[in-house]
């Protein structure tokens, strides 16, 4: 019965291992998501249902390029915020993408995704609604300290 100890301490070391590797971490790149998130801020992210998905939860989203998902996963990865999943109301004043959709449910397998600085976001106020596939998970903390973000 004794190498049931190392036995369990290798069957933990291994899900560890294969739970590490579906963290996503990204790179905020630019002021989308300020003030929330600065330029250079790094964030990690666990990968989740699009079902477990919230309003309000900050998730990393692969683009889109002309409609076509790329071959290959994209190495530049959008970090927005979740303003309305499958079954809720479409938010009122969202721009020419979804202003006809106001008040509308989001449709199944869709989001509506928002970056935090208006001016500086691409994001459902252009883009419309998101595909549920393209969410690679939500955030769960910033990594480490940036220049812009030192008081956390």
């Amino acid at each position: 019965m004794w190498w049931l100890i190392p036995a369990a301490l290798a069957v933990a070391a291994a899900a560890a291992v294969r739970w590490a590797r579906r963290l996503v971490v990204a790179t905020v790149s630019g002021p989308s998501m300020e003030p929330a998130f600065a330029d250079g801020d790094r964030v990690l992210a666990r990968p989740v249902r699009p079902g477990r998905v919230r309003p309000g939860q900050v998730v990393v989203v692969l683009p889109e390029y002309e409609g076509v998902r790329p071959r290959r996963p994209a190495r530049r990865l959008l970090i927005k915020r979740v303003a309305a999943v499958p079954g809720d109301p479409v938010p009122d004043g969202l721009g020419p993408a979804l202003a006809g959709a106001a008040g509308t449910p989001v449709p199944s397998d869709r989001f509506v995704l928002l970056g935090d600085n208006p001016g500086y976001s691409v994001d459902s106020r252009q883009e419309g609604f998101f595909d549920a596939a393209r969410i690679q998970g939500v955030v769960v903390r910033r990594l480490g300290e940036t220049a812009g973000n030192n008081s956390q």
